[in-house]
């Protein structure tokens, strides 16, 4: 059983200030409620669907229907073939940014990839002439490989690469960057799963750190005119609005991107577009996401995957 700690009510406090949010916040990580699964159809749905789908959010994409997690839908054979990817409402609440994009990128890099659920969104969004999904940490590669295999994600790509190798490799060269950060993991003690010292001070300074290392690299690899997408599944405002204020500070080319259909869920904590979703909300366990431009004109470059040695490449890549 969670307990609330003075690091939980102190990140409370910076988040909601003493507002009766604060109280709902806390009540929610205490007692957390039930979430439906997102299931992200990648064919026509079958004429007769094998879970009811349950209520449609005012963001939620066509292509995606939430179920009650009753159904456990990632049991179900449907799944096993590929059909459709199961993800939580949050990811996808996250993922909902990109649909703002004004172009259609032809490229996209997943810099932060693994298990595969933003790619397998960003691959359903725009079908991009070429998906390339990166994940530095070995263990979880192979999840990674497995879920677009599955998924039948073509062309795509999976590298191994720390960002500052990508940074050089493929400098201005892709039309999407998505950067779903690894974070402190606050919210998965909103799905009732542990996460060991997610609300310490010294977790979150480590996390944010790391995150803006990845931030910077992630930023030179946009193309003139592309697309970075920031996402994370963690409350701290040190790991979301103040990283994202930072780049902007240290790479001013960069703006935030108003997203019409996430209006409702602006961050109260920012002055710039980007958005929360947040436990008491009662809708997905809480997310971070915000959308940056580079608004730098000029030539994209190429994408150099040669030379990088992928791990794995689709079969018609």
């Amino acid at each position: 059983m969670f307990f609330a700690s003075n690091h939980v009510k102190k990140l409370a406090a910076d988040l909601f200030g003493s507002s009766a949010d604060g109280d709902a916040f806390i009540q929610s990580l205490v007692k957390p409620p039930t979430f439906d699964t997102a299931v992200l159809w990648l064919e026509e749905r079958p004429t007769a669907m094998p879970f009811p789908a349950r209520i449609t959010h005012s963001w939620q994409p066509e292509f995606v229907d939430c179920v009650s997690i009753d159904h456990r839908p990632g049991r179900h054979q449907l799944h096993q073939q590929g059909a459709y990817y199961c993800l939580d409402v949050s990811s996808v609440f996250a993922a909902c940014v990109l649909e703002a994009m004004t172009i259609r990128p032809e490229r996209v890099l997943d810099l932060c990839a693994s298990p595969g659920g933003k790619s397998v969104f960003a691959w359903r969004l725009f079908h991009p002439e070429v998906l390339v999904a990166n994940e530095v940490i070995g263990k979880r590669t192979a999840a990674l490989i497995a879920n677009l295999r599955r998924c039948r994600i073509r062309p795509s790509v999976v590298l191994t690469r720390d960002s500052s190798i990508l940074a050089e490799a493929c400098a201005e060269a892709a039309d999407l960057v998505i950067v779903d950060a690894p974070c402190s993991g606050q919210s998965l003690i909103a799905r009732g799963k542990p996460s060991p010292g997610c609300f310490h001070p010294a977790t979150i300074n480590r996390n944010a750190n790391r995150q803006r290392r990845i931030l910077a690299c992630a930023s030179r690899t946009v193309a003139p005119g592309g697309y970075l997408a920031y996402l994370t599944c963690t409350y701290a405002r040190k790991e979301n609005e103040n990283n994202v204020a930072w780049l902007m500070k240290k790479v001013p080319h960069f703006r935030s991107v108003a997203v019409a259909k996430l209006a409702g869920f602006q961050s109260h904590l920012a002055d710039f577009p980007c958005y929360r979703l947040w436990p008491q909300q009662a809708i997905g366990a809480g997310a971070f996401a915000v959308l940056l431009q580079n608004q730098t004109g000029g030539q994209r470059r190429s994408l150099g995957l040669e030379s990088l040695r992928p791990a794995w490449r689709s079969e018609t890549y």
